[in-house]
């Protein structure tokens, strides 16, 4: 069975962007969990706690046909770093699907991997700053919930969990 890989912060990821996805890809593939801990568990904001197969540094981007960065609070706290912009970096060059949704698409915009391509990201009225990192670092945005490009999908947050989850699908299954 084919292996896709989720992408969490140990504490505060956003819950439905993990669980939906989830639920949604693991009909078809088996999911593995990383996180930026050595704990077999990760805590979600809203309370839900996710198995934790491996510490993110570990991954072998080899091994998976989609890797998957889950936002939340937590999520440049903990991940907003080398060891996430390398994997990123590295899903891109082995043309895998690369994935981002709510604030996670500013990872992906950091590491590089969004120049000149479309994306989305979470913002609101109050807060553009996650906008204007990924045009910084050369990305399109495109103010919808779900954006695909190539091999990278973005997403803008917990309401578009399940659409995300489905066109990860679809880009997977063509």
């Amino acid at each position: 069975m084919k292996k896709i890989l989720f992408i969490i912060a140990k504490n505060d990821f956003r819950d439905e962007e993990y669980f939906i996805p989830k639920s949604i890809l693991e009909k078809e593939f088996q999911i593995i969990t990383a996180s930026n801990n050595n704990d077999k568990m990760a805590l979600g904001c809203l309370g839900g706690e996710a198995n934790v197969n491996l510490n993110y540094e570990n991954v072998n981007v080899d091994d998976y046909e989609a890797i998957i960065f889950v936002g939340g609070p937590g999520a440049l706290k903990n991940l907003d770093n080398e060891i996430s912009y390398k994997i990123a970096q590295e899903a891109i060059e082995k043309n895998k699907i690369l994935c981002a949704i709510c604030i996670a698409p500013t990872i992906l915009a950091k590491a590089g991997v969004l120049k000149n391509r479309k994306a989305t990201v979470w913002h609101s009225e109050l807060d553009k700053k996650p906008i204007k990192v990924l045009e910084e670092n050369g990305a399109v945005f495109v103010g919808e919930d779900v954006v695909e490009d190539g091999n990278i999908i973005t997403a803008n947050g917990p309401q578009a969990a399940e659409k995300f989850g489905n066109k990860i699908l679809e880009k997977l299954r063509s």
